[in-house]
């Protein structure tokens, strides 16, 4: 039973964080993202401290967060 859990269960949660941490280590300036908190931006520049710095329209507000809050890159044809 543990088995069947083990590839069931944490092998596809295993993946998708080793997926995740990667996505966050290969941000970089100019990627459209989308945060767990539903804001759309630009990254405008990355921070030693692992924060980010993400332009936000129509007004251009800046906004500095966490690297690890980003929930996902928008791909370049969806961001309209």
């Amino acid at each position: 039973i543990f088995v069947i859990f083990y590839f069931l269960l944490f092998m596809p949660m295993q993946r998708q964080k080793k997926k995740q941490q990667q996505m966050l280590a290969e941000l970089k300036s100019g990627d459209v993202v989308l945060t767990n908190g539903g804001i759309m931006g630009t990254i405008i520049a990355i921070n030693d401290d692992d924060s980010i710095i993400v332009r936000v329209k129509p007004d251009g507000v800046k906004l500095q967060m966490a690297r690890g809050a980003v929930a996902s890159l928008v791909k370049p044809d969806a961001k309209s």
